[in-house]
């Protein structure tokens, strides 16, 4: 049966609303029904790598569909890597200088439901194959679609917003895992990775095709990722492993571009090996400093990301049992003057300090930056 996981967007808005500047007037007819016009305002913008966003009569538009998934996510990085990677890609087809960032609107709750369950005769609208009789792991056909995810790119022209571009992901299990019985013990089907770029390919196919039958998205680009989920045991999120750009009017995929993305975790298992031996040593001697130097600490990971086999990306989490104000002042710096010692260069990478009373302070190096920015979180 199926559960739907429904994202926190309170979140969000918050972010966005919290980010507004200087903010556009404007009166238009942009959602989806086109029957009335409502009062929008942008979010304004905080840099050029950030999207504005559309508010909408005071409230910021939330996505009609997002969330939805076949069964609850456990492993949410995978759901935070599919929102961030996917925003990512549609960057490269939808400048942050030109368009603006709306919510998906198009797809409802009820249509990804429906897309996102077993094709049947009650059902025949599902992108997820019928199910087989077989119950056997190696046997049976599993659930390859887990999740779908609507971005709506919009242009301004005057007081207006118009409509000039759409992404959608499309996240693919390679693990899908189900019930003999109700309350029964759970098994895992793995699906190889020529079957997920194989499956995935043809759901992107179906999705398209299904879009253009609406007239609004008829004429407009839209750009279909596809995304390979990690296991539910896995301590990073999935990656994207292809992607096609469809021009106006197109209702077939003809070209698909390759993402080459990997996540890591450090320090890394014995018997896993990594892209990089000297981003493992630079991680390896951060680490072995942080715990010589202060002892009580309960752990320090760190999540890579590597594209065509370089580091694009490290978030380093570092769990500590410190309460005093003064050991989280002087572990901070600490940890600022070790990581622009020890940790690679050329790479963005935050670092962020918690115990279980919360996050105490928090350390980010941009792309190309020299020196960390730190912020320790005090009360009053």
């Amino acid at each position: 049966m199926k559960k739907i996981f429904l994202g926190i967007s309170v979140i969000l808005t918050g972010i966005l609303l919290s980010a507004c500047g200087s903010v556009d007037n404007l009166s238009n007819d942009t959602n989806s029904s086109g029957s009335s016009k409502a009062k929008t305002q942008l979010t304004g913008q905080t840099n050029t790598g950030y999207y504005q966003g559309v508010i909408k009569n005071g409230r910021y538009q939330t996505s009609k569909s997002r969330g939805v998934s076949v069964q609850q996510e456990s492993n949410q990085f995978n759901i935070k890597g599919f929102e961030n990677g996917l925003l990512n890609i549609s960057k490269k087809q939808f400048s942050t200088k030109k368009y603006i960032f709306q919510e998906g609107q198009y797809l409802s709750t009820k249509r990804v439901e429906a897309w996102l369950e077993r094709k049947s005769k009650s059902n025949p609208s599902g992108l997820n194959p019928k199910q087989s009789k077989s119950t056997n792991p190696n046997t049976r056909t599993p659930v390859y679609l887990s999740q779908i995810d609507e971005q709506d790119f919009m242009t301004q022209n005057g007081k207006s917003l118009s409509l000039q571009g759409m992404t959608i992901g499309l996240a693919i299990n390679s693990v899908d895992y189900y019930k003999k019985t109700q309350y029964g013990p759970t098994y895992e089907t793995h699906i190889s990775n020529a079957q997920v770029n194989k499956e995935g390919k043809k759901i992107a196919g179906q999705v398209l095709q299904r879009l253009r039958q609406n007239k609004k998205l008829k004429n407009i680009p839209i750009v279909i990722a596809l995304y390979k989920q990690a296991s539910d045991d896995s301590l990073v999120g999935g990656n994207f492993f292809a992607y096609a750009t469809n021009n106006s009017g197109a209702n077939t995929i003809s070209k698909w571009t390759k993402v080459k993305q990997k996540n890591y975790v450090f320090p890394l298992q014995s018997n896993k090996k990594g892209p990089s031996q000297n981003d493992e040593d630079s991680f390896d001697n951060f680490k072995s400093q942080v715990q010589t130097f202060f002892p009580n600490l309960s752990g320090v990971t760190a999540q890579a990301q590597y594209t065509d086999g370089s580091l694009t990306g490290m978030n380093i989490d570092i769990t500590t049992q410190f309460y005093s104000q003064t050991e989280i002042i002087s572990f901070t710096q600490y940890i600022q003057s070790a990581a622009q010692k020890y940790l690679p260069a050329n790479a963005p990478i935050d670092i962020t300090v918690q115990s279980t009373e919360g996050i105490q302070s928090f350390l980010s190096r941009k792309t190309n930056e020299k020196k960390f920015s730190a912020h320790i979180f005090n009360s009053y």
